[in-house]
């Protein structure tokens, strides 16, 4: 018999399935758990929106441990319905942060995708979210700024959206999102800064309001800086009409309308450096962790040399009233390490009719001449001058592809030949103009920008007057330009954050000592600084016993500087160990009364706050470092004395290498109109030009004086392009 051949049983389906789709099937239950371990993990319930989280209080403290600041963790928060909320609140807060709200399912995929591209690419998380994202953002999800929460969020928004209805989720939106400090909430907003309940918010109102959650610190009208709530108002109102939501009439009148804000009643010592560190918190840590992570944060702050400079400055601005002057700001810091010790950025934060909560410390102001030292330096730096140069103070304008420039200086007069200690001590603008035009504009910007000024621009947008004050700086930069003349040459960044800890103590940031950037010669700040802490140099502008003078320290650097509307008025000086930077005005560029200068303005402000920080200090001059050399030189002309022809000297210090090495010799042949007795020009006919002898003096730009001429010199005119001498003509 054959053998009985026993049939395999067919496999089922499944098995068959499985064995062919084995490593996809492996694959996909191996990323489902993962999506599941890293999204879906502890992913919270949106049932869970009406929860409140635990808060912790944020503190901000100076360097002594004394209390600036806390940040309320307890949420002023009263829930309102949305249905007794004004109409146009509602489209104010839809068309600025989320135009497709009652059109999208949660989050726009977009974002998601832009998220990733960022994250990858760029290294960076931007924003863009939904109402509903920021909703389960705010009350679910941790402040992280990662692509693993941004999909974390998005789930929650679309399954959100799935629970809530739209009118829903915009009064939870309204209820729960910050606006600014204690205030959570539109009905606790509408409280803290207008006084009033939301119900009765008008247009104006509602668009400012709405336009506070993207950034609630940055926008705050109570922040370190309120004139940004008035443009996010304005961006609001323009979103409103694009989306249609109000008429080209209705955002006009909104914009024109005053806002009548609520009294600020922040309890806070020092307000406008301890708004100005939450925002460096925010942008540092989040809004979140800084508004309810119970931060505690140790700054640099000296209180009791804030309150000293406060009320000094809060007592000369009363005296100053009768000069039109409204407000007073100062900076106090150490320059070898760039640390703040006091920042007064208004004379009185409260005082509302003149913008008082304004942080004129880090607003723009034209500088006058407290800018000058900076040009000089480069002229030093190059070594095309030298504290012994001179620079003929005389009627000039100055040409190139513009029109005329024809600067005065501040006393009305013309000084003759100056040398450039005298030039620089005294604050004459003539001199100060041509040291400009040998450096040039823009290797003078570059060299601001290198010594730490941000604020100045494309050079063709300035002159010859930036010398001047032409170019607008904040005293924050002006503080870490001078940083360089005390510091030896080396520019140290101001800081103000010294720790940051969480509330367990827990160390979340440290400042890390920062050596700087040398950005001049040790040679160079040596002489700005002996030039600045030169008292008979500046004596003939100033007098010998001006406000400039520090009892008991002589060794005090300083400069003035008074723009020509008399808009701002600037006293900054040093010592290798301290910084004092003080601004007067007013807050609304008016300008303030002809009698107000540096000397009557902010000098005396400055002189007690400079002598109150060094009360207690010994005496501590300028490094002289070895490449600095001194020499005799002749008064006049800054040239060294000749054995046979002797002259009135004077000691001079110069960085090595630049002591002039030619004797003075005035007397020379030079053309002279006959008829006039004056210099030759080019107008002067070829007959009248006479070759006279008489003593005087070219300066570095070729421009003559005549000491023994019988009529006073006449008006030059230099050509900025070449600095060629266009009038009068040299002798050949």
């Amino acid at each position: 018999m054959g053998t009985i051949q026993k049939q395999k049983k067919p496999l089922s389906k499944f098995v068959r399935f499985w064995k062919r789709n084995y490593p996809l099937i492996l694959i996909l239950s191996s990323l489902l758990l993962i999506f599941y371990l890293l999204i879906l993990k502890d992913l919270p319930s949106p049932t869970s929106l009406t929860t409140t989280p635990f808060p912790v209080s944020t503190k901000i403290f100076d360097r002594q441990g004394n209390l600036l600041y806390e940040i309320y963790a307890e949420k002023k928060r009263t829930p309102v319905n949305l249905e007794n909320l004004p109409d146009h609140l509602r489209w104010a807060t839809i068309a600025s942060e989320d135009k497709d709200f009652y059109r999208h399912h949660g989050f726009a995929p977009h974002s998601i995708l832009r998220a990733f591209y960022n994250i990858v690419f760029r290294q960076t998380l931007q924003g863009g979210s939904t109402i509903t994202q920021q909703l389960v953002k705010n009350a679910l999800l941790t402040p992280e700024r990662t692509l693993r929460r941004k999909i974390r969020e998005a789930i929650l928004a679309w399954t959100t959206e799935m629970i809530y209805s739209k009118d829903k989720i915009l009064e939870m939106y309204l209820n729960q999102v910050p606006y600014g400090g204690a205030a959570w909430g539109i009905e606790a907003a509408a409280q803290t800064y207008f006084n009033k309940p939301a119900s009765d918010l008008n247009l104006a109102e509602s668009a400012l309001l709405a336009g506070l959650p993207a950034s609630p610190t940055r926008f705050s009208p109570f922040g370190a800086h309120p004139e940004l709530a008035k443009s996010r108002q304005e961006r609001v109102l323009q979103r409103m009409l694009e989306d249609g939501y109000i008429s080209q009439e209705e955002k006009e009148n909104a914009k024109k309308e005053e806002l009548n804000f609520a009294p600020v009643t922040l309890g806070i010592e020092a307000p406008h450096f301890a708004l100005w560190i939450k925002d460096q918190l925010v942008e540092k840590f989040g809004e979140h962790l800084v508004e309810q992570g119970g931060l505690r944060v140790t700054t640099t702050l000296n209180l009791t040399l804030q309150q000293f400079t406060q009320q000094t400055i809060a007592d000369e601005i009363n005296k100053l009233e009768k000069l039109d002057v409204t407000n007073g700001a100062a900076l106090i810091t150490k320059p070898g390490s760039g640390e703040i010790l006091a920042l007064i950025g208004s004379h009185d934060y409260f005082d509302l009719e003149h913008d008082g909560n304004v942080n004129v410390v880090l607003r723009p102001r034209q500088p006058g001449s407290s800018i000058k030292p900076i040009n000089y330096a480069l002229a030093f730096e190059n070594k095309t001058l030298t504290p012994a140069s001179v620079l003929n103070d005389v009627p000039t304008c100055f040409t190139g592809s513009g029109p005329f420039y024809c600067p005065v200086n501040y006393d009305g007069r013309f000084h003759g030949p100056t040398q450039v200690r005298f030039a620089l001590g005294n604050s004459y603008n003539i001199p100060a103009v041509k040291t400009l035009a040998i450096n040039g504009v823009s290797q003078l910007i570059n060299f601001a920008r290198k010594m730490g000024i941000s604020t100045f621009s494309d050079p063709v947008n300035y002159g010859l007057s930036l010398t001047l004050g032409g170019g607008e700086v904040t005293m924050y930069d002006m503080a870490i330009a001078f940083s360089a003349f005390a510091n030896n040459g080396i520019k140290q960044k101001l800081y103000a954050i010294d720790k940051v800890e969480d509330w367990q103590g827990k160390t979340l940031y440290q400042y890390q000592e920062n050596l700087g950037e040398r950005v001049i010669s040790m040679e160079t700040a040596y002489l700005i600084s002996h030039i600045l802490l030169d008292n008979y140099a500046r004596s003939t502008a100033f007098g010998s016993r001006s406000q400039l003078v520090i009892k008991d320290h002589p060794e005090v650097s300083v400069k003035t500087g008074t723009t020509n509307d008399k808009r701002d008025n600037w006293t900054i000086g040093y010592t290798p160990d301290f910084l004092v930077a003080v601004w007067v005005g007013n807050n609304d560029n008016s300008p303030m009364s002809a009698v107000a200068s540096g000397i009557t303005g902010a000098s005396p402000i400055w002189n007690k706050i400079m002598s109150q920080v060094l009360e207690e200090q010994k005496q501590r001059w300028p490094f002289k470092p070895e490449g600095i050399v001194g020499a005799n030189i002749c008064n006049t002309s800054g040239l060294r004395p000749a054995p046979d022809n002797p002259c009135q000297i004077r000691f001079e210090y110069f960085i090595d290498g630049t002591v002039p090495t030619e004797s003075e010799n005035l007397k020379r042949g030079i053309a002279t109109d006959k008829t006039t007795g004056q210099l030759a020009d080019r107008k002067t006919l070829p007959e009248n030009v006479e070759i006279q002898e008489h003593q005087v003096i070219w300066d570095k730009l070729g421009t003559p004086y005549c000491l023994d001429c019988p009529f006073p010199n006449g008006a030059t005119v230099l050509n900025t392009t070449s600095l060629v001498q266009s009038l009068p003509v040299p002798t050949p």
